[in-house]
């Protein structure tokens, strides 16, 4: 079973948010990296682009296969976890203690859209 943190928001898409004030930490959910296996590289946003909620963001690469990230909320990449860089094998270890991207919120609204930890889950069960 699949780690699910209760203090996060989450998209069908498999991906987390952790809100702090206008600002939204995102990564990929324990179940992601799972379906992914071993991450041999993140394609990371670049700093100041702007994108809107449900924009490929980014692709990350696999022994499987590569997957297309879809940004869950609005918004402008204000950092980016460079860590990725050297070691992004580190998701696979620790999805939820390793971001991908910070996003300046533009329409906190969207928020609305999320998936709290209990219907994510009841998600999952779905799948």
């Amino acid at each position: 079973m699949s780690e699910i943190r209760k203090d996060l928001l989450y998209t069908k898409d498999h991906e987390w948010v952790k809100l702090d004030g206008d600002r939204a930490y995102v990564g990929i959910t324990d179940y992601a990296q799972e379906q992914l296996g071993e991450i041999v590289y993140v394609e990371l946003p670049e700093v100041d682009d702007e994108f809107k909620q449900d924009d490929e963001i980014l692709s990350i690469e696999s022994v499987k296969a590569a997957s297309a990230i879809m940004n869950p909320l609005s918004g402008t990449v204000v950092e980016v976890n460079e860590e990725l860089d050297d070691s992004p094998e580190i998701i696979n270890s620790a999805p939820y203690d390793h971001h991908i991207y910070v996003l300046e919120l533009s329409q906190k609204s969207e928020c609305d859209d999320l998936l709290d930890s209990s219907r994510y889950s009841e998600y999952l069960n779905t799948l």
